[in-house]
């Protein structure tokens, strides 16, 4: 570990503390449907939207409408995205004649891109036509995101209301994100990135010659654009199959440092808006107090075990820490980084292949989604999905105090309470029963590169990876057959949606709540033992349940290496 691998750390989380208001400001602006300088240029272009759709923005949903309008929304966006991309073959678009892609991996695809997961079982360059990527994928890119930011503020009514039947308008809320936050923000970004030598062409090859006089092809495409979206919407589908660590995604040590900043910078906003949203910005900031604890714990861990190389090879005299599988021009320090980033939201883009971690390296990426990528998240996803854990952190503080247990003014029942531990309970249900089944399974066993504990975790990390909607994977498994992608794109559509339903029930229910005024018998939600029983409740919960799981994966992989095994 270097001097300037940690002053990239700290440099990194300091910007995104600068950022948090500011950020959060705005996205407040959006979730009260406040006039914002951007409504003079884009307000005719939200209400044409509204007339043309026959919505009226100002009715109100009740959660069960609301959840019910978002769940026929991406059902409908998924089956077109299905549709372009088994017809890609016929449509315009294709400079390079690709073929239209089988069933099964459109089906994946289609439920990758539609959840915000972004897993890719396909080379994108080699795969995807400039239609497809723009027309079928990028769409989601925004929808996605949107959709996320939105169920986060029907959340955030839900502890904000006070005896009411309704968590606000999705289409409203979903339209408000994508014109005012997620469009300007992205053309911004776009224009930095091919600044910074991005491609943004409707060109499909370019040959070039090589210094040393050979010719070669170059695939092109509009790159700059899909960049842009799928880090600030957490998204990580890359246009190439190396994502992030493909210099025409990701060209300098500049536009690395603003791809990881654009992941987080929506997540840390939403707890401002949070603590905003219940008149009380301490709250906010105690969340984010929390993440930010759990995302410096991983990147210690992550950088250490990088930095500190294998022992196999130092037994042999190769020096250094472990540079496999990374970028030379980003190195280890930005490389450990970008990997906890990236897992700490369900982003999934990748600028090193997590595969070639070192084990204990690779294992707090895992652990980060079987977290249920809460230390940060994805854009909504991440600040809904911690306040689930919020509701079991009180209930727990009411258990030792011995009264009902509050939260930012609301009581939390029995109703609350099961309701956020169904959602809770999703991941480990699908992550370990899908991964138990294909360590068994001869179509399972097929898939991974390795064998003994390492090809277990290339096993349990593409599970893991889809229910918790982050899209990375530990490359050594071969996932485009129709049994992984036929249950990974299952495990894509209940890791989102069987969490989304409760969490808006949950909002419903609080909605109908009155106030509760603190007492001197409250417990106390914004100080650092309430931060500290958040974080304790976090890593209890996924130690407590993923724990063996990664015994027989990274932990033996690491005990195997430090024993000096090779395999």
């Amino acid at each position: 570990m270097t001097f300037a691998g940690w002053a990239l750390i700290l440099g990194f989380t300091a910007i995104l503390l600068l950022l948090t208001k500011p950020v959060g400001a705005w996205l407040f602006a959006l979730y009260e449907g406040r006039r914002t300088p951007l409504h003079l240029v884009l307000g005719p272009v939200e209400r044409g939207f509204y007339k043309l759709a026959g919505i009226d923005p100002d009715a109100e949903q009740s959660w069960r409408r609301y959840a019910l309008h978002m769940l026929l929304f991406n059902f409908v966006l998924m089956a077109f995205t299905y549709a372009v991309l088994r017809l890609q073959g016929v449509l315009p678009g294709n400079p390079q004649g690709l073929a239209g892609l089988s069933p099964h991996l459109a089906f994946n695809t289609a439920v990758s891109f539609t959840t915000n997961t972004n897993w890719q079982s396909y080379g994108g360059e080699s795969t995807m036509s400039n239609l497809s990527q723009m027309l079928g994928l990028t769409i989601h890119n925004f929808l996605s995101a949107a959709t996320g930011i939105a169920l986060a503020f029907a959340l955030f009514r839900g502890f904000a209301r006070r005896s009411t039947a309704t968590i606000g308008n999705f289409w409203a809320d979903a339209t408000r994100v994508t014109l005012y936050l997620l469009l300007p923000a992205c053309i911004l970004y776009t224009l930095f990135l091919i600044a910074s030598g991005v491609p943004q062409t409707m060109a499909g090859v370019v040959d070039v010659t090589t210094l040393e006089g050979a010719k070669q092809s170059l695939l092109l495409g509009p790159v700059a654009s899909q960049e842009a979206i799928k880090m600030l919407g957490t998204n990580g589908g890359g246009f190439f199959n190396a994502n992030s660590a493909h210099p025409f995604e990701n060209p300098t040590a500049l536009t690395n440092l603003v791809q990881m900043l654009s992941i987080f910078v929506v997540g840390f906003g939403l707890t401002w808006t949070f603590g905003k949203a219940v008149g009380n910005t301490r709250q906010g900031w105690a969340i984010l107090s929390a993440m930010v604890i759990l995302f410096l714990a991983g990147v210690t861990v992550t950088y250490w075990q990088e930095a500190a190389g294998n022992p196999v090879l130092h037994g042999l005299g190769v020096a250094g820490g472990n540079m496999e599988g990374k970028e030379v021009r980003f190195g280890i320090a930005a490389s450990a980084l970008f990997s906890v980033v990236t897992t700490a939201a369900s982003c999934g883009a990748v600028n090193a292949m997590h595969d070639s971690f070192t084990a204990l390296g690779g294992m707090i990426p895992l652990f980060n989604m079987q977290l249920g990528e809460v230390v940060i998240g994805g854009v909504g996803a991440g600040i809904y999905g911690f306040l689930l854990f919020a509701i079991l952190a009180v209930f727990v503080a009411g258990l030792m105090v011995g009264r009902t247990p509050e939260y930012v003014g609301k009581k939390i029942e029995a109703r609350e309470v099961k309701l956020a531990v169904l959602a809770i309970a999703v991941l480990p249900l699908m992550i370990l029963g899908l991964a138990a089944l294909s360590s068994v399974l001869e179509q399972g066993l097929a898939g991974p590169l390795n064998k003994g504990p390492h090809g277990f975790s290339e096993i349990l990390y593409a599970f893991t990876s889809a229910v918790a909607n982050n899209g990375s994977a530990f490359a050594g498994l071969t996932a485009n057959t129709p049994y992984y992608n036929g249950l990974l794109g299952v495990a894509m559509w209940v890791g989102r949606f069987f969490i989304i339903v409760p969490m808006l029930a949950i909002a419903g229910s609080l909605a109908s709540k009155k106030y509760v005024p603190e007492s001197a018998g409250s417990f106390p939600t914004t100080g650092p033992l309430w931060v500290g029983l958040l974080v304790g409740i976090v890593l209890i919960l996924g130690g407590l349940t993923f724990l063996p799981s990664l015994a027989l994966g990274p932990i033996a992989d690491h005990l195997a290496m430090i024993r000096g095994q090779l395999s």
